[in-house]
């Protein structure tokens, strides 16, 4: 056990003094999430025509925490898986006795932490501005809501790794994530809460995993009506799923690996 604490350590360590050397660029990866705080404001306009069982108010927060819980889940590995096979970089790292998914996973962790004062400017920042929107959670939905969005983004992460496998196979890997976000764009509630979508569409996207990766965690918080049994049992269930695909196609990838770059 102290083998592993002291290698997690040495490995966040060293990810966070990499993410801090690029602060500046930390400022403009934080602004780059800020898509959910400028549909606010169309869709606040839009309560105001009383089409919508949501407020304006309940629209104001139901967007904040979808910021919040994007600086959280937000991932990248498949661009950095992609780039280390192709250019034979992932040759040094598989003779490491490490599964070289934990690099990737303590670089994101210390992007977390690095990101975390500009995301809380920004809040603060909100609240000033917007001050009808200011509430306070109770510490049953603060508990939900935080692993949720924890487990919301051990999927994201899973399935971009997943994705990222495909880079054995050809060159363009992320082109697939680049189609399923469109899908994670739409249906995921980043666009819109689900409440307002057609109950039978949102039956349907029930069954997927794109509402479980944002609109969940950001209905606990923001209490919204979620049936929380479901949301985390699909979270989970997802995982698992994920999880068994990325290790046929670690092992199947690594038949084919040669180190192209190398």
């Amino acid at each position: 056990m102290k083998k592993i604490i002291r290698k997690a350590s040495t490995l966040l360590t060293v990810y966070y003094a990499y993410m801090v050397e690029y602060r500046a660029e930390l400022i403009l990866w934080v602004l780059s999430g800020s898509l959910p705080i400028i549909l606010m404001g169309v869709w606040i306009k839009a309560a105001q025509g009383g089409q919508f069982n949501l407020s304006a108010t309940d629209f104001a927060r139901y967007f904040l925490t979808v910021f919040v819980v994007r600086q959280i889940s937000v991932v990248w590995v498949i661009w950095e898986f992609e780039k280390e096979v192709v250019e034979g970089k992932l040759s040094p790292k598989l003779l490491q006795p490490l599964d070289p998914v934990w690099h990737h996973v303590a670089s994101h962790l210390s992007e977390r932490v690095a990101r975390i004062p500009f995301a809380v400017l920004l809040i603060g920042l909100f609240f000033i501005l917007y001050p009808e929107a200011l509430w306070l959670p109770s510490l049953g939905q603060l508990f939900l809501f935080t692993l949720a969005v924890t487990l919301a983004f051990i999927l994201r992460f899973v399935i971009q790794y997943t994705f990222a496998m495909f880079a054995f196979w050809t060159e363009r890997a992320n082109a697939i994530e680049n189609f399923w976000f469109l899908f994670y764009l739409f249906l995921s509630g980043l666009i819109a809460p689900l409440d307002v979508f057609p109950e039978q569409v949102k039956a349907i996207v029930l069954f997927t995993p794109f509402p479980y990766l944002i609109d969940f965690p950001v209905s606990l918080l923001v209490g919204l009506s979620v049936d929380v049994g479901r949301g985390f049992f699909s979270l989970l269930a997802w995982i698992l799923i994920f999880l068994g695909l990325n290790r046929l196609l670690w092992r199947a990838g690594l038949k084919r690996y040669s180190g192209m770059g190398a």
